[in-house]
C-alpha cells in the first residue's frame, strides 16, 4: 500500500512497496529475470573469447580483413575496453536519470547493432569503430542490469542470484572457445566467413534476449522515487498476484514502510558526495575489491597461451582447450558459492574468497618456480585459484550495486565497473605482457605474485570493511536520499533488524 501527502517540500510518499519485494518467495517469474536480464554476461564471455581466440585467422590473407594479428589483440582490445568504460559512465548516468528499464532495452540495442555490423567488416577501421561501439552498449549493459536485478530480486537470494548473473560471462567464454574451434576451421567454413558469423551469432542471440526483456518490468522502487507511485503499485500487485497464483496460497505480510520524498532527478555533484564522502569506507571497499580482481585475473589469464606455449609446448591451436577448462571452473565458484553469501554472510565470504584465490596463486607461483607443475596441472591449479576468484570477483559487482543510495546505484556501479576494466584492460595487459612474455620463469612468476599480493590486499580490507548487507533490504543497506529521516524499517528479516541500517 502506498500513501501520499503533499509536503512543504514537495511530494511525500510513504509505501510499503520494496517490503512486498522483498518478502516474495522464488518463482517462474523470478527465473523470468534472470534470463531476461542476466544472459547478457554470457554475450560480453563470447565476444571477449571469440576476439582472442580468431585474431590468427583474421590476420591471414583471405580473411576478407586487411588486419594483423597485433590490432585484433591490441588496439581492437583496447578500443572494445574503452568503449566499455565510456558506456558504462554515460549509459550509467542515465539509467539512475531515466529508468533502468528504458536504458537496459537501449543498451542492449547498441551491442545487437554494432555486433552486427562488425560482422560485415570490409576494412579495419570499421572493424575498429564496431569493436568501440560494442563495448560501448555491453558497458551500460552492466549499470543497467545490476540496478534492475538487485531492485526485483527478493533480499533473501540476491547476493546468490547476482553471483550467478555475474559469473555466467564464463559460460560465454567456454562458449566462445569452442565456438572458434569449429569457425575456424576451413573444412567447415571458408576463411573469410566463419569469423563473420561468430559475430552474427551473437547479434542473434542479442535480438533474443532483447524479445525476452519485453516483459521485465521498469523497477517499482525507481518508479516511487520519480514521482511515479501509481504505476510502481500496479506493477507490484501485478507480480504479487503471479506469485500467489503460482505457489498456491496467499503471500506473507510485508513488515516495513519507508517514506520518501520523490524528486525527479538528484544532481552529479550531490552523487559524487554521497559515494566520496558519506560513504567513502565502502567507496575504498568498492576500490580494493574491483583492483583486486583486475589485476589477479591479468596475472593469470592475460598471458596463459603465451605461459603453455612457451614453457609446455602446447600447440597454439590447442590452448583453446584449456582455455575452457579453467573458464568452467570460473563458472562453478559463483554457483556452487552464490548461496554462502546470503546465509554465512557477505563479510566472511567476500573477505574468505578473496585471500583464498590469493593464496592459491601464491602456491601456482612456488610450484611453477620449482618447475613441479604440467600443462594439465598449472590448468589444475588455476581452476582451484579462479573458482574462489570468480565468487570474489562477482562478489566486488554484488557489493557496489547495494552498499549505495538507491540514487546513486547505476551510477556507482559504472563508476567501479569502469576502474576495475581500466585497471584489467589497459594497465594490467601492459605490466603482465611483458612478464609473460619474456620466456623467463622468474617474470612469470612475479606476475603470478603481484596478481596475488593485491586480491589479499583486497580480501584483507573486506574483512574490515566489508557490509553485512546479507538478506537485508537495499533500502536498509543504504537509506535513500530521498527518504524521510523518519522513515520505518523496511527491513525483511530479525538479522536484518538486529543489523541496523549501517554497518
Amino acid at each position: 500500500m502506498t500513501t501520499t501527502d503533499q509536503a512543504a517540500t514537495g511530494r511525500t510518499v510513504t509505501t510499503n512497496i520494496p517490503a512486498r519485494l522483498d518478502r516474495l518467495p522464488w518463482s517462474r517469474w523470478h527465473w523470468t529475470i534472470v534470463i531476461g536480464l542476466g544472459t547478457v554476461w554470457i554475450l560480453d564471455g563470447l565476444e571477449v573469447t571469440v576476439v582472442g581466440n580468431i585474431a590468427g585467422r583474421l590476420s591471414e590473407p583471405g580473411s576478407g580483413l586487411p588486419i594483423t594479428s597485433g590490432q585484433v589483440t591490441g588496439l581492437a582490445a583496447a578500443l572494445y575496453v574503452a568503449g566499455a568504460c565510456t558506456g558504462a559512465l554515460f549509459w550509467g548516468r542515465l539509467t539512475d536519470k531515466w529508468g533502468r528499464k528504458k536504458l537496459f532495452m537501449i543498451t542492449l540495442a547498441v551491442y545487437l547493432a554494432a555486433t552486427a555490423l562488425t560482422a560485415v567488416s570490409f576494412s579495419t577501421w570499421w572493424f575498429f569503430a564496431f569493436r568501440f561501439l560494442t563495448g560501448f552498449g555491453i558497458g551500460g549493459e552492466y549499470a543497467a542490469i545490476n540496478s534492475a536485478i538487485d531492485e526485483l530480486i527478493p533480499a533473501q537470494y540476491r547476493g546468490r542470484v547476482d553471483l550467478m548473473i555475474n559469473g555466467s560471462f564464463w559460460l560465454g567464454a567456454v562458449a566462445g572457445s569452442l565456438l572458434s574451434i569449429v569457425a575456424l576451421d576451413t573444412s567447415v567454413l571458408p576463411k573469410d566467413v566463419g569469423w563473420r558469423l561468430t559475430f552474427a551469432l551473437g547479434a542473434v542471440l542479442a535480438l533474443v534476449i532483447l524479445l525476452v526483456r519485453r516483459h521485465v518490468p521498469e523497477s517499482p522502487r525507481w518508479l516511487l522515487i520519480h514521482g511515479r507511485d501509481e504505476e510502481a503499485e500496479r506493477i507490484v500487485t501485478s507480480i504479487e498476484e503471479r506469485v500467489a497464483a503460482e505457489n498456491e496460497r496467499p503471500l506473507a505480510e510485508p513488515e516495513g514502510e519507508i517514506t520518501i520524498h520523490q524528486r525527479r532527478s538528484v544532481s552529479f555533484m550531490e552523487i559524487a558526495r554521497t559515494v566520496f564522502s558519506d560513504y567513502r569506507r565502502r567507496a575504498v571497499l568498492g576500490f580494493s575489491l574491483f583492483i583486486g580482481q583486475a589485476f589477479l585475473y591479468n596475472a593469470i589469464t592475460f598471458g596463459f597461451g603465451a605461459i603453455l606455449t612457451k614453457f609446455y609446448d602446447v600447440p597454439t591451436g590447442h590452448t583453446g582447450y584449456y582455455f575452457a577448462v579453467i573458464a568452467i571452473g570460473n563458472f562453478m565458484g559463483p554457483l556452487l558459492l552464490g548461496k554462502l553469501f546470503d546465509t554465512v554472510g557477505r563479510r566472511v565470504m567476500i573477505s574468505s574468497t578473496y585471500l583464498l584465490s590469493g593464496l592459491l596463486l601464491f602456491g601456482t607461483a612456488w610450484l611453477f618456480d620449482q618447475g613441479s607443475l604440467s600443462a594439465g596441472t598449472l590448468t589444475a591449479c588455476w581452476c582451484a585459484v579462479l573458482f574462489f576468484a570468480s565468487a570474489g570477483a562477482s562478489s566486488a559487482y554484488l557489493t557496489v550495486s547495494e552498499i549505495f543510495p538507491m540514487e546513486t546505484r547505476a551510477m556507482s556501479i559504472a563508476f567501479f565497473y569502469a576502474l576495475g576494466t581500466a585497471a584489467g584492460g589497459i594497465s594490467g595487459p601492459m605490466l603482465f605482457a611483458d612478464l609473460t612474455g619474456t620466456g623467463k620463469v622468474g617474470d612469470t612468476v612475479l606476475a603470478f605474485q603481484i596478481g596475488a599480493t593485491l586480491m589479499c590486499l583486497a580480501g584483507l580490507v573486506a574483512a574490515v570493511l566489508a557490509v553485512r548487507a546479507e538478506r537485508r533490504s537495499l533500502e536498509d543497506v543504504a537509506r535513500p536520499l530521498t527518504a524521510a529521516v523518519a522513515s520505518t524499517s523496511v527491513s525483511t528479516s530479525p538479522s536484518a533488524k538486529a543489523a541496523g541500517q549501517y554497518t
